[in-house]
C-alpha cells in the first residue's frame, strides 16, 4: 500500500528531524524542501496530501499545483503566510500552534516592556560610555502607577495581563472579539486604549484590516512619554512613523520584536535607533517552544490522518466527520 506523503517546507532554525519521525512513525513518507521557493515546493509536494509550512507563501497558485493537499500545518501561532479565505474555499484544513509559545511571547512583552519602563537600554549605553548615575538625566517611572494597554487579548495578551498585573496598575484591553470581564483587565474600546495606555503591547494578528493600523495619526493620540511593544507581526507598524513618533512625537521608547521585512536591512534606521529595544524574532524562543514547534505540527497532521481532525484547526471542511468518528482511511475529509 502507497503511504500518503506529508511535506515541510522549511523549518528555518529549528530541528526538522522530531517532525519528521514522527510522520515517518505514523506511516507517512515525510519530506522536506528546505525552501520557501514555490517551484521547489511544487515539484516536492506534487502528490502530497499534508503540507506542513514554515514561513512559505502558500496562495491559490500554489495550491493549483498541490491538487492532493487537503491538510495544511503551521509551525506558529501565525497563518498569515496561508491564503485561508482559499482553503477553505477548497475544502482545506488549516490548523496552526495556538499554544506553542504562549508564555514565552508574554515573559518576553513583558521583559521588553519593564526594560523601556526601567531605561535599562539608557542605563547601559551611559554606563558602557564611561558615565555614571549623576548622567542619568531620564528618571523612570514607577511601574505600579503606569497603565499596561494591550492591542487584542489572545492567549498570549491574557497570560501577559496576568504576570504583568502586579507590576502595573491598571492593565487595559481592546479586542472587538473578547467577551465575558477577565480578572484585573478591563475591556475598553480603542480610542480608550491609546488614551490610556503608557504602554501599549501588540498582540493581534496581520490582515488586510491591521496592517499598518499603528500609523502616524495612532501614535500622535498616544500619552506623552508612552512606550510601545512589539511581538506580534511587523507589518503591524508603520516604520516611518514610528521613527517619528520617537523623534520628535509622544514615545519615549519602543520595543520592537518583528519588522516589517526580516531580517531588515543593514542600513535600517530601526537597527540603530538609540530610543529602540530590538530582538530578533525571538520572543517564542525556548527549549520547549523548539521542541512543540518541530513536533506538533506533525501532530496536528497525524491526528487529522487518523481521526478526521487535526488537534488545533484555525478552519475546514464543513463535511469533515464529526470528533471521535474514524474517516475511510486516505480520505479524512
Amino acid at each position: 500500500m502507497t503511504r500518503p506523503v506529508a511535506v515541510i517546507t522549511e523549518t528555518a532554525e529549528l530541528d526538522p528531524e522530531p517532525g519528521l519521525r514522527l510522520l515517518s512513525e505514523a506511516g507517512f513518507e515525510a519530506r522536506l524542501v528546505g525552501s520557501r521557493d514555490p517551484e521547489a515546493i511544487a515539484a516536492a509536494a506534487h502528490d502530497a496530501v499534508a503540507l506542513i509550512v514554515g514561513y512559505a507563501r502558500v496562495d491559490a497558485a500554489l495550491l493549483d499545483r498541490l491538487p492532493a493537499v487537503r491538510m495544511l500545518a503551521t509551525m506558529s501561532a501565525g497563518t498569515d503566510m496561508i491564503d485561508v479565505q482559499e482553503a477553505e474555499r477548497r475544502g482545506l484544513w488549516v490548523a496552526n500552534l495556538p499554544d506553542a509559545a504562549t508564555e514565552d511571547v508574554a515573559v518576553h512583552a513583558l521583559a521588553q516592556a519593564l526594560a523601556l519602563v526601567r531605561r535599562l537600554p539608557q542605563a547601559d549605553a551611559l554606563v558602557r560610555g564611561g558615565g555614571w548615575s549623576d548622567d542619568f538625566i531620564e528618571v523612570p517611572r514607577r511601574s505600579s502607577e503606569l497603565t499596561l494597554g494591550l492591542l487584542g487579548f489572545g492567549r498570549i495578551a491574557r497570560m501577559l495581563a496576568r504576570i504583568a498585573a502586579p507590576l502595573f496598575g491598571r492593565v487595559v484591553a481592546h479586542d472587538p472579539h473578547a467577551t465575558g470581564r477577565p480578572d484585573g483587565v478591563d475591556l475598553v474600546d480603542l480610542d480608550t486604549l491609546i488614551a490610556d495606555a503608557d504602554v501599549l503591547s501588540l498582540h493581534i494578528p496581520s490582515t488586510p484590516r491591521t496592517r499598518g493600523m499603528i500609523d502616524g495619526p495612532l501614535l500622535a493620540r498616544m500619552r506623552p512619554g508612552s512606550l510601545l511593544v512589539n511581538v506580534a507581526r511587523g507589518d503591524l507598524v508603520d516604520p516611518g512613523a514610528l521613527l517619528t513618533a520617537l523623534d520628535g512625537g509622544p514615545l519615549a521608547g519602543a520595543a520592537l520584536d518583528v519588522f516589517p521585512t526580516e531580517p531588515p536591512a543593514a542600513d535600517d534606521p530601526l537597527r540603530t535607533h538609540p530610543r529602540l529595544l530590538l530582538s530578533p524574532h525571538s520572543a517564542f524562543l525556548t527549549d520547549a517552544s523548539l521542541h512543540a514547534y518541530a513536533t506538533d505540527p506533525a501532530r496536528n497532521v497525524i491526528a487529522w490522518w487518523t481521526t478526521g481532525r487535526p488537534h488545533t484547526p484555525v478552519t475546514g471542511p464543513a463535511t469533515t466527520p464529526a470528533p471521535g468518528t474514524t474517516p475511510r482511511q486516505g480520505a479524512p475529509a
